[in-house]
């Protein structure tokens, strides 16, 4: 295998799906964004939760909110469910993995709060169970997804956004999702300082 060649199909994979989303993602990111800030102007907070590097890409957009992205501003409220490893581990030994975000939804969240909901491919059990869980609090729900959907779009309502990355390589669909993320820090800090 010639390394270089391969790394060049990697990257133009990548730009090829990233070009595929601009004009199916653009409308669901923009009224995601304005949910978001709405949500945040009102003292609501943002409830993150996915496995793996979705896990991984919860964390950091709470980081990005709590923190700053690219302009100095105040924190913003956001909660990252995969980061508590005690109630994470007691939920998963009592109850059921299944239930590790959405018990922390029903006890953390609020109905001015919006629940951003984070799996590849729309059948992460604990994720879709935190979306009824949100759901159960009066939350709105934006979900980052890929592939057909899986089971997820079944389980949104009409306030809901799906953000659906037009791809069946989870890898793709990952480096996708990071750039979402970012658009919705972007157009948030936009939102919220410029008004």
């Amino acid at each position: 295998m010639n390394t270089e060649s391969h790394i060049e199909k990697l990257f133009r994979a990548s730009i090829a799906t990233k070009q595929d989303s601009i004009d199916k993602l653009k409308s669901p990111i923009a009224n995601a964004a304005e949910l978001m800030a709405q949500s945040l102007e009102k003292q609501g907070k943002i409830l993150t939760c996915g496995n793996g590097g979705s896990a991984a890409d919860a964390q950091h957009f709470s980081s990005e909110l709590l923190n700053r992205f690219e302009r100095e501003r105040p924190g913003l409220a956001a909660i990252a469910l995969t980061t508590d490893s005690s109630t994470l581990t007691s939920i998963a030994n009592d109850y059921d993995y299944d239930q590790i975000f959405s018990k922390q939804v029903l006890a953390l969240g609020n109905q001015s709060d919006v629940l951003l909901a984070i799996t590849t491919s729309g059948n992460s059990a604990n994720v879709l169970t935190a979306i009824s869980a949100a759901h159960q609090n009066n939350m709105s729900v934006i979900a980052l997804s890929g592939k057909d959907g899986g089971k997820l779009p079944s389980l949104l309502q009409a306030n809901d956004i799906e953000i659906r990355v037009p791809s069946h390589s989870t890898a793709r669909i990952q480096e996708v999702h990071l750039l979402v993320l970012h658009c919705l820090c972007d157009l948030i800090d936009q939102q919220i300082l410029d008004s």
